[in-house]
C-alpha cells in the first residue's frame, strides 16, 4: 500500500519534518510518511539524512529523488540540522558569525542545499539568519546577513527554487517585521520568500497565528506547524498548546498558499512514528473543521498593509 493513500485534504498538502524522525533510516522515514497519507516531506540535510558534506552527494540525491517519485512525495528542503557544520556548535557557523570564512561555510552549505532542492524538485529551501553573536552592534549582524544571504538568493534565482527564510525566535531575524526589514535591504528580490512557523506566530508575533498567515501571504514559500504557548519557544504535539488550528487552516485556504504544511517536531524522534500518525489524523480533522470557519466567524480580520521596509511597523 506503500504510497497509495489519498493523501488530499481539501487544498492542504501536509508534511512531516526528518527533524522528528532522526531514530529512521531516511527510506523508512519517507516510506512511513507515505503509508500514513502526508503528501509531502520537510528533509532536513543532516548527517543521518542526506548528509550534504559527505561524498557521492548526487548520487544520493538521485536515490531519495527516485524514492520520493515512486512514493509520490514531494519535499521541501530545511537547513536547521544542529551539529552538521560544527560538532561543537549548535547551529554554528551562522551567517552572523564574527569570521567571514565561518560564515562563508554557511554560504557554501545553503548553496548546496539550493542544488539539491533543484534535483529533487523541491517547492523551496528554508534557512534562518542565526542568533547575533555577543557584543556585536545590530547594525553590524544586519549588514552581516544580507552580505552573507545575497549569493544564496541568486542561486535560489538561478535554479527556480525561492529561499524561504524563517523568523526564529532569539535569531536576529525573528519576527514578520525582521522579515521584511531584510527584504527591503536586499532589495526585495523576487526569491526571497519565507518560512511561517505557526508556532512561532503564538510564541511571539503580536498577530493571531491566523492573522500573520493572511499578512505574509504575498510572500510565503514555506509552512512549518506544531503545537505552542504564548511566549515560551517550545515545539508542542497538537492539543499540548495554546492553538486552535481550524482559523489557521481557514487562513492558508484562503490565501491560495500550494506549498507543504509541515509538521515541526524536533525534538520528539523517539516518538516519531506515533507522533507522525497522531499529527496526520489532527490536522486533517483541523483541515475539515477549517471548512466551516468562515461561516462561523464571517467577519474576518483584513490582511495587514505591507511595511514600506525597514522592519519599523
Amino acid at each position: 500500500m506503500t504510497g497509495t493513500n489519498n493523501r488530499a485534504s481539501g487544498p492542504f498538502r501536509f508534511g512531516y519534518g526528518t527533524n522528528g524522525l532522526t531514530d529512521l533510516r531516511l527510506d523508512d522515514a519517507l516510506g512511513l510518511l507515505a503509508d500514513l497519507g502526508y503528501a509531502g516531506v520537510g528533509l532536513t540535510l543532516d548527517h543521518m539524512h542526506l548528509d550534504p558534506l559527505a561524498p557521492d552527494l548526487a548520487a544520493r540525491t538521485r536515490h531519495v529523488a527516485r524514492t520520493l517519485e515512486r512514493l509520490g512525495l514531494t519535499a521541501t528542503i530545511e537547513t536547521g540540522a544542529r551539529y552538521v557544520l560544527d560538532p561543537r556548535r549548535k547551529h554554528g557557523p551562522s551567517l552572523l558569525d564574527p569570521d567571514p570564512d565561518a560564515r562563508a561555510a554557511r554560504v557554501r552549505l545553503l548553496i548546496r542545499a539550493v542544488q539539491v532542492a533543484a534535483d529533487l524538485g523541491a517547492h523551496a529551501v528554508h534557512c534562518f539568519s542565526g542568533i547575533t553573536p555577543e557584543g556585536t552592534p545590530e547594525d553590524t549582524a544586519w549588514h552581516r546577513l544580507a552580505e552573507a544571504i545575497g549569493p544564496v538568493v541568486d542561486a535560489a534565482h538561478g535554479s527556480g527554487v525561492p529561499l524561504a527564510i524563517e523568523p526564529e525566535p532569539g535569531h536576529l531575524l525573528s519576527t514578520l517585521a525582521d522579515f521584511h526589514r531584510l527584504r527591503h535591504d536586499l532589495g526585495s528580490p523576487e526569491a526571497l520568500g519565507l518560512t511561517l512557523d505557526i508556532g512561532h506566530c503564538q510564541c511571539l508575533e503580536p498577530q493571531s497565528p491566523a492573522d500573520c498567515v493572511r499578512a505574509a501571504a504575498p510572500w510565503l514559500r514555506h509552512v512549518q506547524i506544531e503545537d505552542m504557548r504564548r511566549g515560551v519557544h517550545e515545539h508542542l504535539p497538537f492539543g499540548d498548546g495554546e492553538i486552535d488550528f481550524p482559523p489557521v487552516l481557514e487562513a492558508l485556504a484562503s490565501t491560495g498558499y500550494q506549498g507543504l504544511t509541515v509538521v515541526e517536531l524536533p525534538r520528539h524522534s523517539h516518538a516519531g512514528p506515533q507522533l507522525a500518525s497522531r499529527s496526520i489524523e489532527f490536522l486533517h480533522k483541523a483541515a475539515a473543521e477549517a471548512v466551516t470557519e468562515t461561516v462561523r466567524t464571517p467577519s474576518r480580520t483584513a490582511p495587514l498593509p505591507t511595511p514600506a521596509g525597514g522592519g519599523t511597523t
